[in-house]
């Protein structure tokens, strides 16, 4: 019988979450109030202090919202029979909490005072997480208070918040870390380590990059899902939008098309995400490729260009550093070093194209300024050893004059007055 109900149950607030909101009007009970004494008849502080201390800390407390609102009964009775009358929910089950959470954040004319999406729900019901929790009944599935806390609910931007950019990972990994959860579905449990080491996690933990992405800035946060193969460079380019051109624009953006690469990950892995090094670029090109192909010799040539490139950058700003200790005026070549620089990082971009004429411009643009800048140090340099060479007979003369003057010292000194 238990069971019977309990799939009558899932079935009928499947039913109520997947159907359409219909319009209705806004009651005075639903919209948020602010009271000058909001405790002054309020009988569940006399069970629940410490869940009332942790709600007034939280921004729904902010706007009036009490806990009838969304536990139901009579807050002005003081005795449990009288307070737990009528629509009570004591500890709500996840399908519960999904209902009660989209009584308010599903209604647009609540929501948008506050400049909330009213879409959440229908999100989650298109996330892996919202098809096991609202379609199979299955509750290893989070709910929204598994992410956002049931009573103290900060606004994203704080940083004592859940879904704060910093706690992210750990609030995903709160279940994606957990081995007998996970094995369950067959998912790794390492992704939050490798998220950790990589460019991302650094520029978020390390740098406090907020525009660094955490798990949802791929994956989506209500309608978390993985993307697919061909959505890939997609989600890759809506930060790294030049990158995406070029690759879409190269063989290897038709292939992800067509879904026979998956995309950046191809060569830059997911979770673990960093940067190809310059000397790697070959060797990563013969992981999909023979080495004895044509494509295997692209990545090679590519390799080269870019070696080539990065070395003469380096020895442009090493010359650059010198005419500064030189004391010669540099406002120019500093002008000029950065357009190399750009020239520079134009290569980067441009190899996810494997356009090899491309690339050959930028490099030549790169060793132009190179050279010239390295040509002013050498002619710096040199200008200092024939400063040094003009020096020695100066030096002479005056070792000279400071011999002779000892000499006549002492002569003057034996002979006596």
């Amino acid at each position: 019988m238990r069971s019977l109900a309990r799939s009558a149950w899932v079935g009928l607030m499947t039913a109520v979450l997947l159907a359409p909101a219909a319009p209705r009007a806004v009651s005075a009970q639903q919209t948020p109030r602010l009271s000058a004494h909001p405790d002054s008849v309020y009988g569940c502080i006399v069970c629940h202090a410490d869940k009332r201390r942790a709600f007034v800390l939280g921004v729904h407390s902010e706007w009036g919202i009490r806990c009838s609102d969304c536990h139901g009964g009579d807050p002005r009775a003081f005795e449990i029979a009288d307070a737990h009358v009528g629509r009570f929910i004591g500890h709500p089950e996840k399908l519960e909490t999904v209902q009660i959470c989209s009584t308010c954040h599903s209604s647009v004319d609540l929501m948008r005072q506050y400049g909330i999406p009213a879409d959440q729900i229908a999100e989650l019901r298109s996330s892996r997480h919202g098809q096991l929790l609202l379609e199979q009944g299955n509750e290893d599935a989070p709910t929204c208070t598994d992410c956002h806390d049931a009573h103290t609910i900060h606004r994203p931007d704080d940083a004592r918040s859940k879904t704060h950019p910093t706690a992210i990972p750990a609030t995903c990994g709160r279940c994606h870390e957990d081995a007998g959860l996970m094995g369950r579905y067959e998912l790794p449990t390492n992704q939050f380590e490798e998220y950790r080491s990589s460019a991302h996690g650094q520029a978020l933990y390390d740098e406090l990059n907020f525009a660094a992405p955490s798990c949802i800035g791929c994956h989506g946060s209500h309608a978390a899902l993985p993307p697919s193969v061909t959505e890939i460079s997609n989600v890759c380019g809506q930060c790294h939008l030049l990158v995406r051109e070029a690759f879409g624009g190269g063989l290897h953006g038709a292939a992800a098309a067509g879904g026979a690469l998956p995309g950046c990950t191809a060569c830059h892995s997911n979770h673990s995400t960093e940067p190809v090094p310059i000397d790697g670029i070959a060797d990563t090109c013969t992981s999909c490729h023979d080495a004895d192909t044509d494509v295997a010799v692209l990545g090679e040539e590519i390799q080269e260009r870019v070696i080539r490139a990065n070395s003469q950058m380096e020895e442009a700003e090493s010359a650059l550093e010198e005419l500064v200790r030189a004391g010669r005026p540099v406002e120019d070549y500093r002008f000029r070093f950065q357009s190399a620089r750009t020239a520079y990082e134009q290569i980067a971009l441009v190899q996810h194209s494997l356009d090899l004429e491309q690339l050959e411009d930028l490099g030549l643009r790169v060793a132009s300024v190179s050279g010239d800048i390295r040509a002013a140090a050498e002619v710096s340099e040199e200008r200092r050893w024939e400063h040094r060479l003009l020096l020695i007979p100066v030096w002479f003369f005056a070792l000279a004059a400071i011999a002779f003057a000892s000499f006549k010292l002492r002569t003057n000194t034996a002979e006596g007055p």
